[in-house]
C-alpha cells in the first residue's frame, strides 16, 4: 500500500474518531514527521510509510530529539498500524 493512501487513511480515522490530525511540514528542517495527531490530553507525531518501509535515518534522527523533548512518535505503515495507533489513544 502506498504511503498517501495510509497517510489519507490515518487523516480519516483521526477525524472519525474526534481528533485531529495537521499535515506537518518543516521546509528549513527536513525530516519531521509527517502528522500532528491530537485527541483530548494527547499529541502525537506520526510517521507514515509505505507497507514494509522504514524511517530515514534522518527522519529516525529528528524522531529520537522528539521523543528527548517527551513527545510521542508513532510509526505507521499500514491501515493496521493507524487502527492499532486509534486503539492505542482513543478510550471509546
Amino acid at each position: 500500500m502506498r504511503e498517501r493512501d495510509i497517510e489519507k487513511y490515518l487523516a480519516d480515522q483521526v477525524k472519525r474518531h474526534g481528533g485531529r490530525s495537521y499535515k506537518w511540514s518543516s521546509p528549513s528542517h527536513r525530516g519531521v514527521p509527517d502528522r500532528l495527531v491530537l485527541f483530548p490530553n494527547v499529541i502525537l507525531a506520526v510517521e507514515v510509510k509505505a507497507l514494509g518501509k522504514k524511517p530515514t535515518e534522518l527522519q529516525a534522527h529528528e524522531h529520537r530529539v522528539l521523543r528527548c523533548l517527551g513527545m510521542t512518535v508513532k510509526v505507521v505503515d499500514s491501515k493496521d498500524g493507524v487502527d492499532n495507533l486509534i486503539k492505542e489513544y482513543v478510550n471509546e
